[in-house]
């Protein structure tokens, strides 16, 4: 008889647990496709601020090298 109940609090525990089981896996794959995309969206940012950074100073040199050959005294 022991073994009888030791059986049926197994399977319910298995049938209990396994669900339970899916559907913390199943956060824990939506918690890394979540990071993934966050992490995406940061590289972008970085990419975005860094070329609107690289173009502000490109530009500031050609403003200044125009500035600078116009004050330039002509030989």
């Amino acid at each position: 008889m022991a073994n009888d109940n030791n059986g049926i609090f197994s399977d319910l525990f298995i049938a209990v647990g396994n669900p339970i089981q899916n559907v913390a896996d199943t956060l824990g794959e939506g918690f890394n496709v979540a990071t993934s995309i966050a992490q995406s969206c940061v590289n972008l940012c970085a990419t975005i601020v860094t070329s609107t950074a690289n173009a502000a100073i490109q530009l500031i040199q050609s403003v200044v090298t125009g500035i600078t050959s116009a004050i330039t005294p002509k030989k």
